[in-house]
């Protein structure tokens, strides 16, 4: 995912419900929040930024789960698979689940966020830990700086 016109397909694990991606990701995470664990039923999810723009989603329409608060999680109302968030924090982004799209293993986290909730065992190489979110001020230097990273 490396090319900015590169086109990355996708689907939860029905397949009932399809991603193409335009372009690379913005920035790629690493969530280590209770609510992610419990929602992936593993340590942690991953996730990687798109403009919105750049998501075409076909197939069976999401539906919202998680805690129906300010964050939207979209699952597939088939497999119940968790397919991405939108938030309005966020404006006209996207965080898709990156193990949804078809090579998930070239999409290596970034940073990772809520560290003070991770499981003891948990070691993930990334060039950035926060123990919550990243401060909104240093948003703009780690998008560039992932940038940077993946030319």
């Amino acid at each position: 995912m490396t090319e900015e016109n590169s086109i990355t397909h996708g689907a939860c694990r029905c397949g009932q419900v399809r991603l193409k991606v335009q372009g690379k990701p913005l920035m790629t995470m690493a969530c280590h929040c209770k609510g992610c664990q419990r929602m992936t039923a593993s340590a942690f999810s991953l996730s990687a930024l798109f403009p919105e723009a750049s998501v075409e989603i076909t197939g069976l329409e999401p539906v919202i789960g998680g805690m129906h608060g300010e964050l939207k999680h979209n699952f597939c109302p088939h497999c119940l698979s968790w397919i991405f968030t939108r938030a309005e924090m966020l404006g006209p982004l996207i965080n898709i689940r990156s193990s949804m799209l078809d090579h998930a293993a070239e999409i290596a986290p970034f940073i990772e966020t809520c560290a003070t909730e991770k499981l003891p065992w948990v070691t993930v190489p990334v060039r950035h830990s926060y123990e919550q979110f990243p401060p909104m001020e240093s948003f703009a230097a780690l998008l560039a700086e992932f940038a940077e990273t993946t030319r």
